[in-house]
C-alpha cells in the first residue's frame, strides 16, 4: 500500500488504473470471494436485514457541505461477502474501513463477536434532488453486479446490472460481481459524481465508470471494459432487471384491487436499420427478418420460461419502460407502482449488429425480479479477448422524450374474451381473445376522425386473425385498435405484431405482443 500511495502522490488515481488492474486480473485464476457470515446476519429475513442502518451522521462526507454523501450497507442475508471500498481525493486512494459502531441495528440482538471482520455488502449515494434540506437516495450499488437509481420523486424499480452472463440457458446463470469500488470525491459545487469499479467472475473481469447526474431525469453515464479468461456463451451488455405480476394486459388470476402490479410494462427498441424479430416460448430462441425501427414489446407473465431476440443492426437504444404513471392504474398507497421510473439505455458510439434479448420468467409474487433485457453482441465471444461498450442510461418519467417523434406509440393493451354484439345488443364472446391497443402522439395529432387509417397485422403461425379495426378515441384521444384472434395451439405462445397506418405511411410504432404459453 505505501508503494500504491506513493506512486498516486504523482499521477492521480483514474479509470485507466482500474482498467490496468481489470486486465491483469483477467490473467490469474479465478477466486471466489470469501462467505463465512455468522448465522445471526445470514438467516435474517428482509424486514429483520431492513433494520441494519448506517447512522446519518456517519455518512461520508456529512457535514461537509458537499453535493453527495456515500452510506454503506451492511452484510447480511444473502448480501454475505464484502465489497472493497475506497475513496480519492485529490488524486490519491483512500481505503475505508468497516465499523460497527457507525451502524444501527434497530432491536436486533447481534452478538458483538459475529461483527467482527465484516466489511460492506455495498453503497448508496445520497444527494438533496427533492429538497434542498434533506439528502435523499439517489443511487445504490448493492449484490453480484446490480445498480439501480432514481430521478426526482422517483422510487427504487427496474435495476441496471454490470453484466449478464449465461442467463436463462439451462446450464446455469453465471452472476459477475463488483469486488471494489472507488469513489471519487466531489467538489462543493459538482453536479456529477463518479464511481469506479472491478468487476470479477469465473469467465471474465471489468472496469467500470459511472458518471451520475442527478436531477428531474437522472443519468448515469456508462463506461466499461471487458476482459475474458474463457469462452462465454451468451453475453449480455446492459442488461436491465424488472419486475412483471399483472397488467391490462395480462389480467389477475386472483380478485385484486389493484388493476396492475409491475416495475416497467414493457420494452422498447429503436433498431437504426435491418433488424429481425422473433423467438420460440421453450427458451430456445430463433430470428426472422423485419424492417428497422420502433418496436414495443408489452410485458407478461407467462407459465413458464419465455425467451426471445430481436435482431438489431444499428441500436439506437432500449428500455424496459413503465409507460404509465397515473396511481389510479395502481392504487397502491405502500409501493407507488406509478412513481417506478422507466430505464433507457442509449449506445455511445456503434455497437454493431447484435441482438435485444428479452428474457420472461414465471413469478407468483411482486418480489422477484422476473424480466430482464439486454444487449447481446453478433458473433462469439472467446478466451483473450477485450471488448468496449460505453452507454448512458437514463431514469425518467419523461417516457415522450424517448418515442419516435414522428411516430405514436402504444399508450395501453388491454386483453379481453372475444365478444360480437347481437341484433338484441347483448355482447356474446365467440371463442376469441380481444386485444384492445390505445395509440397516442403525433403520428395522430393532426388526422380527421374520418380519416382512412388501417391495421397491417401479422399474427404468426399459431393463430388466425378474426379481425382488425381501428377508431379515434374521442375520450382520451388518439386512436383505438382492436385485434380479436384464436390461437391454433394453446399450448405455444402466439406472436403477434401490428401497426397503424394511412395508405403507406406508417403513424405507429409496431406493437409487438406475445401471449404466452396456456394463458
Amino acid at each position: 500500500m505505501c508503494l500504491v500511495f506513493a506512486a498516486q502522490t504523482c499521477f492521480a488515481f483514474g479509470f485507466e488504473d482500474v482498467v490496468k488492474k481489470a486486465s491483469e486480473l483477467s490473467k490469474q485464476g479465478y477466486q471466489a470471494p470469501e462467505s463465512s457470515l455468522p448465522e445471526s446476519l445470514s438467516q435474517l429475513e428482509y424486514a429483520d436485514y431492513a433494520q441494519i442502518q448506517m447512522k446519518d451522521d456517519q455518512a461520508l462526507w456529512q457535514g461537509e457541505d458537499l453535493p453527495f454523501n456515500l452510506k454503506f450497507f451492511h452484510e447480511g442475508m444473502h448480501y454475505n461477502s464484502a465489497v472493497t471500498m475506497h475513496t480519492i481525493v485529490d488524486g490519491k486512494v483512500q481505503d475505508l474501513s468497516f465499523d460497527p459502531g457507525d451502524f444501527d441495528y434497530g432491536d436486533l440482538d447481534i452478538p458483538e463477536e459475529d461483527l467482527e471482520g465484516l466489511g460492506f455488502a455495498g453503497f448508496k449515494v445520497t444527494n438533496a434532488i427533492n429538497d434542498a434540506e434533506v439528502m435523499d437516495e439517489v443511487m445504490a450499488f448493492q449484490g453480484a453486479s446490480y445498480f439501480r437509481a432514481v430521478g426526482r420523486h422517483q422510487t427504487y424499480g427496474t435495476s441496471g446490472r454490470g453484466l449478464a452472463i449465461d442467463t436463462a440457458l439451462p446450464s446455469g446463470e453465471e452472476f459477475p460481481a463488483f469486488r471494489e469500488f472507488w469513489v471519487v470525491k466531489p467538489s462543493p459545487d459538482s453536479q456529477y459524481l463518479t464511481v469506479f469499479a472491478l468487476l470479477d467472475s469465473p469467465s471474465l473481469t471489468g472496469a467500470y465508470r459511472f458518471v451520475l447526474r442527478p436531477g428531474e431525469d437522472t443519468v448515469v453515464d456508462v463506461s466499461s471494459r471487458l476482459f475474458t479468461r474463457n469462452a462465454v456463451e451468451k453475453l449480455g451488455i446492459a442488461p436491465l432487471t424488472s419486475m412483471y405480476l399483472y397488467g391490462p394486459a395480462q389480467p389477475s388470476d386472483s380478485l385484486n384491487y389493484r388493476p396492475a402490479i409491475h416495475d416497467a410494462n414493457g420494452l422498447l427498441i429503436h433498431d437504426g436499420g435491418g433488424a429481425g424479430t422473433n423467438g420460440s416460448g421453450d427458451g430456445e430462441s430463433k430470428d426472422d427478418g423485419s424492417k428497422p425501427g420502433w418496436t414495443w414489446r408489452p410485458l407478461a407473465n407467462p407459465g413458464q420460461l419465455m425467451v426471445n431476440n430481436q435482431e438489431v443492426a444499428s441500436l439506437k437504444g432500449f428500455g424496459l419502460l413503465q409507460r404509465s404513471h397515473d396511481f389510479h392504474d395502481y392504487e397502491d398507497l405502500t409501493d407507488r407502482y406509478d412513481r417506478r421510473p422507466s430505464v433507457w439505455v442509449e449506445p455511445q458510439g456503434n455497437w454493431g449488429k447484435g441482438k435485444v434479448e428479452l428474457i420472461q420468467i414465471p413469478t407468483p409474487n411482486e418480489t422477484n425480479d422476473n424480466i430482464v433485457a439486454m444487449w447481446k453482441p453478433e458473433g462469439a465471444v472467446e478466451a483473450g479477448e477485450a471488448f468496449e461498450f460505453n452507454y448512458r442510461m437514463y431514469w425518467t418519467t419523461h417516457e415522450a422524450k424517448f418515442h419516435s417523434p414522428d411516430l405514436s406509440w402504444v399508450d395501453q393493451t388491454r386483453r379481453s374474451r372475444g365478444e360480437v354484439r347481437q341484433d338484441n345488443l347483448v355482447r356474446e364472446t365467440d371463442g376469441s381473445l380481444a386485444f384492445i391497443v390505445d395509440f397516442k402522439g403525433p403520428g395522430l395529432e393532426s388526422l380527421e376522425s374520418d380519416a382512412d387509417i388501417t391495421v397491417e397485422t401479422d399474427i404468426g403461425d399459431n393463430g388466425e386473425l378474426v379481425e382488425s379495426r381501428v377508431e379515434p378515441n374521442k375520450a382520451a384521444g388518439g386512436w383505438r385498435m382492436f385485434l380479436r384472434v384464436k390461437r391454433n395451439n394453446n399450448g405455444q405462445p402466439l406472436d403477434m405484431r401490428a401497426f397503424l397506418k394511412d395508405g403507406d405511411q406508417r403513424l405507429s410504432e409496431t406493437w409487438y405482443y406475445r401471449l404466452p404459453a396456456n394463458d
